[in-house]
């Protein structure tokens, strides 16, 4: 595991900041994306983790209470964040919440649901801690994009949600719902330079060379549904809906996909290389045989057996290293390159840095 912020570990599924690539992009989006809703309210963070979400959020909150199962995260936001006034954290499942009923303004929990079987204890008590105009803002990965089309299972998830699911838990205990999509993606931007005044309308464009409609302006199969909940449709209708873009200023996730294509290429042109090999030994062994049928000396058949020995030692390298380089082409082109993190390009004599 990499340790990356401190003394709490990345364990490959709770984001930590500093993890690079897009794990980074899709968790801050969601708090940057939160933050609208925010302003001047008492603020729950589900499954806070690090914390780190927390504080952004008390940017902008009246309060904000942080709430984690792991005594070991807990622990570490309360020394992460000391210096904030308005964030305290509390550790504590999230279907058995800490908090008063009614409570909470504002209630954001971020990929938790699909993390426990207990779902329905975990919607009850969110509409528990929520005021009667309370808004609720959930992620969670969408099931058939995330895991049908990409044949992948995520060994941390207990349960994953298809959209008619998530909606008939949501709206048995919130009437009111508005449904975002959330995908990681390249992008081309467009947008005023820094000091332009005035506001800005938010225009999108999906575009597919291999669609005969070329473009669209909603997004559609989204990677992760992101939902406003609330018992009061007046609470979700006093912000307009909106697209929100995170923009990566130092471009961590491009850089990180020109490496991991860079490493692939490598395998593949290594992999060619030693079935070229293999070739050549093949080649050499015949020759070996022929002179020692030519000659039928001890020492010529000799030779035989050291050359065949040698041809099948390289082979079944090359053939191990070949297929090594196919499963990775596959996992990356069935997960998402974002699974580079997980592939061992060590073997191949290279570093990830």
């Amino acid at each position: 595991m990499a340790q990356v912020n401190g003394d709490l570990p990345f364990t490959g599924e709770r984001f930590i900041p500093g993890t690079r690539g897009e794990i980074w992009v899709e968790h801050w989006h969601r708090y940057h994306f939160a933050a609208r809703w925010a302003a001047g309210k008492r603020v729950l963070d589900v499954a806070c983790g690090e914390g780190y979400g927390s504080a952004l959020l008390a940017r902008h909150a009246a309060s904000v209470t942080g709430v984690d199962i792991s005594p070991q995260a807990v622990e570490h936001a309360r020394r992460a964040y000391a210096a904030l006034g308005n964030v305290g954290f509390a550790c504590a499942p999230c279907t058995r919440l800490p908090l008063d009923d009614a409570s909470v303004d504002l209630a954001v929990s971020f990929e938790t649901i699909e993390h426990i079987a207990e779902q329905e204890q975990f919607m009850d008590e969110l509409a528990r801690v929520l005021t009667p105009e309370g808004v609720l803002i959930l992620s969670c990965p969408n099931k058939l994009e995330y895991s049908d089309k990409r044949g992948f299972a995520n060994e941390f998830h207990v349960k994953e949600l298809y959209r008619e699911e998530l909606e008939a838990l949501l709206s048995a205990r919130f009437p009111a719902i508005e449904w975002y999509g959330q995908r990681p993606t390249f992008f081309s931007l467009i947008a005023p330079e820094a000091g332009t005044g005035g506001p800005v309308e938010a225009h999108l464009v999906e575009v597919s060379e291999s669609a005969t409609d070329q473009s669209a302006s909603h997004l559609s199969n989204p990677l992760y549904f992101l939902i406003l909940a609330s018992r009061s449709p007046q609470s979700l209708a006093s912000l307009p809906s909106t697209l929100s873009v995170l923009a990566d200023r130092d471009d961590w996730v491009h850089q990180d996909y020109e490496k991991v294509m860079r490493y692939q290429e490598y395998n593949a042109a290594q992999a060619k290389a030693l079935e070229q090999k293999l070739e050549e030994q093949s080649l050499e062994m015949a020759h070996a045989v022929k002179r020692a049928a030519d000659l039928g000396t001890a020492v010529s058949l000799q030779e035989t057996a050291l050359a065949a020995q040698k041809a099948l030692m390289e082979a079944s390298a090359a053939a191990h290293a070949s297929e090594l380089a196919a499963r990775d082409a596959e996992l990356l082109r069935r997960r998402g390159w974002r699974w580079w993190l997980k592939l061992p390009f060590i073997r191949l004599g290279l570093s990830k840095e």
